[in-house]
């Protein structure tokens, strides 16, 4: 029996493939004094039966880092450990049999060429040479990945417990936490250890750290302790045949539209599915005793997948079954894993929830965690997985058990742009969500907010008919687009997260964690960033002065839980109180170079450039109401934000399209196509914690005469040492083509990097992407000297290059 110390740095809790690989990986930075305490033995609750795919490419840079991290270490680790972990590199194929899945491959193909995966598109006949057994009758187009692979999933795990206790960590089973203990630490909860019980034994173990990697069981214990981590189990379900003579080493088969994965292991076939409607499973909790456990058969639910496998596949017509497997895995509201410290409890930290790609990604994640944990920053941008993203309402149980029943499938289903959830939704709605509704609203959702993306016309089907191309809606944004740019548009932004800083030396903090001037007269606005020691981006917002003491901080719907952790994590011994007021406000933007006429009519305060500058607010009177009107944009447009108290902003709404018949209802797409034709820059994608700011192209929202601020240093040592890459603005000049994201920029024919995001842009007329390009020791003439392409699905396509907003780039119009 493992003796268990009274005191450890790190306590791991959790003993699967993720848990093991923090371990290892915590190890291998040069912690000794680590504990994982697994409740019954290793790899017992889902990596004992995970399919044990191996593939590299993710639809980011740096998932796609992590993916390859995993691989490569996987292909060492057995002779590093001496634990064979069956890790094969047979490469891997994905089939599409239509085109629009064939299109969506080609990009794909296009993101790995990238981020430097090796990849080649085969034709129909090239699959079959490769994969002999497939019925290619339908088969469109394939892309084949050399590189990817399969593993023995426990091994994998075993072997990475090995290396850590080599490297002096403790690995403990039938060891259940019964409890994280926390204490109090200038005015913030942060963990102290963890409670244990052996059989009759109990005991206390003091940590610096906590990292839960409890997968199925993580979101209970995390609950305990006041921390949200929405994941739930569902039933996934495959099948492995009798041996088959001759059968080889094959690649790793996807065929998404048939919902279904192959793969070949000692002379035996698996097929596994990923279907459109998936079982969630234990509603009602894990009984106590739940180890190395499979579920129910259930033949009829996966019938279906065997049916278009026999006939993919036709040796299962005659090959045995030697198992039919139903185990539980771990699936999360968005389809993608959670990393990093609880915002709710110092010291807390988080590796789980992995939708059936945990072994995939386990290698990487564990390797990020560990830096995160020892260095006190992510070795790069990993806001995708965030545990910080993850709202408080998402771990309601009715709200998951309904929602994973989708993003199960969702793992092979076609990744469109600006697919919408289908289900769970409805949770978090704006005061005005009934009257878009009728008039025409369609809705997406982000962080459970409902908001209106487009607005249909008259008759128009009110759904996404989703498309590569074109989709239903483009018409519509155009109108709603060139409304905004020659008229006036109204957009509901009540998502917005809205945090109140407030206290004596609320004025003192911000300073420190904004990189602009914060200490302006009450009423000003200032545009601003967060940024890390790196210089790298944490926050983009902006900061309104409410009085001497009160400010209001406005940022994006899903970093809400983000920059509140991020502020009460810097607040210190500062006097200051930090509130989310998301919900007492709604927000209406009124933009448009008729939006001062149409101010005028609904209220008799004054709108001149005199009297309400641009980066202004004021308390206004609007209709028969009060609200607080700030002078600023997203779009480029003369316009205002109108703040208004929640139960008046229907009034406010009524009164607004009663005085102007001609403003035209906006949605999120129209918001996000004139952002991009002003080059403003989008969190999470054009910027992220990794960014450094100058690259970035916002120096002039930084004062470095402002002492003491987060990452004044790294803004210094940048202007000193020059710009690496430069944040650059591009335009197809074919006006057909699209960009959404992660299309290729090329640079006199060579790939440089990923457009970071992409719209329309209607009065530019042509596709418009950001992204940054390498410009070490260039000047800006340099830089734009060069060719442009970009590569969308494998076409090249010329682009103009620009380092000013391609659209009113001085900005005027903003001023008018």
């Amino acid at each position: 029996m493992t003796e268990l110390p009274q005191k450890a740095r790190a306590v791991i809790i959790g003993g699967g493939v993720s848990g093991c690989s923090v371990a290892y990986h915590l190890a291998k930075a040069g912690w000794r004094d680590i504990v994982l305490l697994e409740r019954k033995r290793l790899t017992s609750g889902t990596t004992w039966h995970a399919a044990g795919l191996i593939g590299q490419l993710r639809g980011s840079a740096n998932m796609t880092r992590l993916a390859k991290y995993s691989a490569d270490l996987y292909v060492r680790l057995a002779q590093e450990t001496g634990v064979e972990t069956g890790m094969r590199q047979v490469g891997s194929i994905s089939v599409a049999l239509t085109k629009e899945r064939h299109e969506e491959l080609l990009r794909q193909a296009t993101v790995a060429r990238i981020f430097d995966v090796a990849v080649h598109e085969i034709s129909p006949a090239e699959v079959k040479a490769m994969y002999p057994h497939l019925n290619t009758d339908g088969v469109v187009g394939a892309v084949h990945l050399p590189l990817d692979g399969q593993c023995d999933p426990a091994n994998i795990a075993m072997a990475l417990a090995k290396g850590a206790r080599m490297q002096g960590a403790t690995i403990a089973e039938n060891v259940k936490v019964t409890g994280v203990t926390e204490a109090a630490e200038n005015g913030r909860r942060r963990v102290t250890g963890v409670s244990w019980q052996r059989g009759e034994e109990q005991g206390h173990i003091a940590a610096d750290v906590v990292i839960n990697c409890g997968g199925m069981w993580g979101r209970d214990l995390a609950a305990s302790s006041g921390v949200t981590l929405p994941l739930h189990a569902c039933e996934h379900f495959y099948l492995v045949t009798e041996g088959i003579d001759g059968l080889g080493h094959l690649p790793v088969l996807r065929v998404p539209d048939e919902c279904a994965y192959y793969k070949s292991d000692a002379g035996k076939m698996m097929v596994g599915a990923f279907e459109p409607k998936a079982k969630p499973w234990g509603m009602g909790g894990i009984r106590e005793d739940f180890e190395f456990d499979t579920l129910p058969e259930d033949w009829d639910h996966f019938a279906p997948i065997l049916e278009m496998a026999t006939n993919r596949m036709p040796l299962f017509e005659t090959a045995g079954i030697h198992t039919f497997f139903n185990g539980p895995e771990s699936f999360t509201p968005d389809d993608r894993y959670y990393l990093g410290e609880a915002p709710e409890l110092g010291g807390y930290w988080i590796a789980a929830g992995y939708n059936s790609v945990g072994i995939a990604s386990s290698g990487g994640a564990g390797m990020a965690l560990a830096h995160w944990i020892t260095e006190g920053e992510a070795p790069f941008d990993l806001w995708e997985v965030d545990i910080r993203r993850a709202q408080p309402f998402q771990k309601n149980r009715r709200y998951l058990k309904e929602r994973v029943s989708e993003t199960l499938g969702l793992l092979y289903a076609d990744h469109f742009p600006y697919r919408q959830m289908a289900t769970a939704r409805g949770v978090r709605r704006s005061p005005l969500h009934e009257h878009l509704k009728a008039r025409g609203a369609v809705f997406g959702e982000v962080a459970g907010w409902e908001r209106a993306n487009w607005f249909a016309a008259e008759g128009q089907e009110r759904d996404y008919r989703y498309s590569w191309k074109r989709q239903n809606w483009f018409d519509n944004q155009r109108a709603e687009h060139m409304a905004v740019r020659t008229g006036v548009g109204l957009f509901d932004m009540t998502s917005f997260g809205k945090i109140r800083v407030e206290g004596r030396d609320a004025a003192a903090f911000l300073n420190r964690v904004c990189a602009n001037q914060i200490d302006v007269a009450p009423g000003r606005i200032v545009y601003t960033q967060m940024l890390n020691e790196r210089g790298g981006i944490e926050s983009d917002l902006t900061v309104t002065r409410l009085s001497e003491t009160a400010f209001l901080l406005v940022v994006p719907g899903a970093t809400l839980q983000r920059d509140l952790a991020w502020l009460r994590r810097h607040l210190g011994e500062d006097f200051a109180v930090i509130t989310d007021v998301t919900a007492g406000e709604a927000v209406l933007c009124l933009m448009g170079p008729e939006a001062r006429a149409v101010m005028e009519r609904v209220s008799p305060n004054d709108f001149s450039n005199a009297a309400h500058p641009f980066g202004t607010a004021r308390e206004i009177e609007i209709g028969m109401g009060l609200a607080r009107a700030h002078r600023v944009t997203y779009v480029g447009e003369l316009g205002w934000e109108i703040y208004v108290p929640t139960d008046q902003a229907a009034h406010v709404f009524e009164a607004l399209e009663e005085a102007a018949p001609e403003m035209k209802l906006c949605g999120l797409h129209t918001l996000d196509s004139c952002r991009i034709e002003k080059a403003f820059r989008h969190f999470g994608h054009d910027i992220t914690d990794e960014d450094h700011v100058l690259e970035a192209g916002l120096g002039f929202a930084v004062r470095t005469s402002k002492p003491g601020f987060i990452g004044r240093e790294a803004v210094l040592r940048k202007e000193e040492a020059g710009l690496s890459r430069r944040m650059v603005q591009f335009r197809l000049t074919d006006p057909e083509p699209l960009l959404f994201h992660n299309e290729a920029i090329v640079r006199d024919g060579r790939i440089v990097g990923p457009v970071t995001s992409g719209n329309y842009g209607h009065a530019l007329g042509g596709a418009i992407g950001m992204g940054y390009v390498p410009c070490a020791g260039e000047s800006e003439a340099e830089v734009l000297a060069s060719r442009y392409e970009i590569e969308v699905a494998g076409v090249r396509h010329a682009a103009e290059a620009s380092l000013v907003p391609m659209y009113d780039p001085k900005a005027a119009r903003v001023r008018m």
